[in-house]
């Protein structure tokens, strides 16, 4: 397989997974994805981000999100986001600690 066509096909991959994710599956709370996963949607808009910043594309944070979420952030929780128990947000902050937190 040539490098556009795998480059072609992860990019389909992705599309697929943020659809999945916004769309079958908003009931899947990010929290839940976090904790099991190691990953989120938030997770994923920041790689986002990352990848058109190191890109030379300036890009904030909620522009990121926004471009994920297909809606600003803020919209989204509101509409698809549900009140996380004390134990999850304790596993979460494990989580986010083993996961995203930089361990340079």
């Amino acid at each position: 397989m040539d490098d556009q066509t795998r480059i072609e096909l992860e990019a389909a991959a992705f599309r697929r997974l943020q659809k999945h994710l916004q769309e079958d599956r908003p009931d899947v709370q990010n929290i839940d994805l976090m904790n099991m996963a190691g990953f989120c949607r938030n997770c994923l808009s920041r790689w986002y981000q990352e990848a058109a910043n190191e890109r030379g594309i300036a890009m904030t944070k909620d522009e990121g999100r926004e471009i994920f979420y297909g809606m600003p952030y803020e919209a989204w929780r509101a509409q698809n986001q549900t009140e996380a128990s004390a134990d999850k947000q304790t596993a979460f902050e494990v989580a986010f600690k083993e996961n995203v937190t930089d361990k340079s």
